[in-house]
This record gives C-alpha cells, sequence and structure tokens, in this order.
C-alpha cells in the first residue's frame, strides 16, 4: 500500500496562521483575555489550579453581575471555575427572586414529644 501525498499549499497555509494569529489578538482584546493574563489562573472559590490544557474550564465572573461593567482594571472581575461559577450564579438568582421551592412546600413542624412523660414511666416501674 502506498501513501499518497498532496501538495501543501503554501498560500492555504499562509492563511490558516494568519487567521490563528487575528484570533488569538481579538481574545487578548476580550475581557477574558484581560482577566486571564491579570490573575493567576487559579479558581477564586475552590482554588482549583488550571494549566493551559484545562484552562478552557475557568470563566470570568462579573462581581456585581453586570456583564457590560468591563473596567481594564480588572476590579469587577474573577476567575472562577465552571462549577463554582455556576453555583454563584445559582446563589444570586434565589436571593433574586427567592426559593420557589421552599415556598411552595413547607413541611410540617412536629408537635408530639416522645419522651413528655418519660420520668414518670421510670418511676412507675421502680
Amino acid at each position: 500500500m502506498t501513501i499518497k501525498r498532496t501538495q501543501i499549499d503554501k498560500h492555504k497555509l499562509d492563511q490558516i496562521v494568519t487567521d490563528a494569529r487575528r484570533n488569538q489578538e481579538l481574545r487578548e482584546q476580550s475581557y477574558r483575555g484581560q482577566a486571564l493574563k491579570l490573575y493567576p489562573w487559579i479558581c477564586g472559590r475552590c482554588a482549583r489550579e488550571f494549566t493551559h490544557k484545562t484552562i478552557t474550564e475557568l470563566t470570568v465572573h462579573h462581581k456585581n453581575h453586570n456583564h457590560d461593567d468591563n473596567p481594564s482594571d480588572g476590579s469587577n472581575w474573577e476567575l472562577l471555575c465552571l462549577y463554582c461559577h455556576d453555583n454563584e450564579h445559582s446563589r444570586y438568582e434565589e436571593t433574586r427572586f427567592g426559593n420557589v421551592q421552599s415556598t411552595k412546600t413547607s413541611s410540617p413542624v412536629a408537635t408530639h414529644n416522645p419522651f413528655a412523660d418519660l420520668k414518670s414511666l421510670l418511676n412507675n416501674k421502680k
């Protein structure tokens, strides 16, 4: 079996490299790119460390929950892993709108005390 070699299109390769560099520059200009340069790659809640392989699991959280508030000094950002970021937004939504489940179903209060007459029962056995 012979391997068929194809000609490498130099123009196509140059275009791929140019596109990759342009996309990298755009990413670096985004607030995520800026935050990744400013802060260490560690989750601000669980302290999990990230590498180049796992950096996609690290997100930028806006502390005041306003995604349009992106100061260049990063004062409104913190890096959180996906899990802590979801947890943070869940907690925020619960405080904002209230926990719907807890208001609909309330458990009955226990009124029975099984040990109320225990002392008299023990005294009767003596």
